[in-house]
């Protein structure tokens, strides 16, 4: 890309409101009529739900009570350990294979597809069905804490 090949367009001025009735945003400013937010200086703090109690107030405050996050696995399937052909896996061997991104983060072992080799797994947790169809073709599976 060349310089002369660049698109430039033109910054929007900011708007300036209450500057008469003609701009749109006269009179009153865009802020409505009447009520604490129309005022200066006025508006609620944030969090503020109009009298009720508030969101922060209604959780508990309990060490280590987290409802909006929970343990996020990294996902992988049996059929992919087929692929790798390897007799021992782990995170560093599935980074390696671009099969997971993050050595930080736990991973989790799903029983999707098939596998007929013997593979020892080493990973944070599996399912039911993937440790079956590990086991049943001769392999092991640890699990890491």
């Amino acid at each position: 890309m060349k310089i002369h090949e660049l698109k430039l367009e033109a910054k929007a001025d900011r708007k300036r409101v209450g500057r008469g009735i003609g701009s749109g945003t006269g009179k009153t400013a865009g802020r409505g009529t009447k009520g604490q937010n129309a005022r200066t200086g006025g508006g609620v703090r944030p969090g503020f739900e109009g009298g009720q109690n508030p969101l922060y107030r209604r959780l508990p405050k309990k060490r280590g009570f987290k409802p909006y996050s929970q343990i996020k696995f990294q996902v992988v399937n049996v059929s992919s350990l087929e692929k790798l052909g390897k007799a021992s896996v782990d995170a560093k061997i599935l980074i390696e294979a671009g099969l997971i991104r993050d050595n930080d983060q736990p991973i989790k072992l799903l029983g999707d597809g098939e596998i007929r080799k013997a593979v020892t797994v080493k990973l944070q947790a599996a399912t039911k069905s993937a440790t079956a169809k590990i086991q049943k073709a001769g392999g092991k599976v640890e699990l890491l804490k």
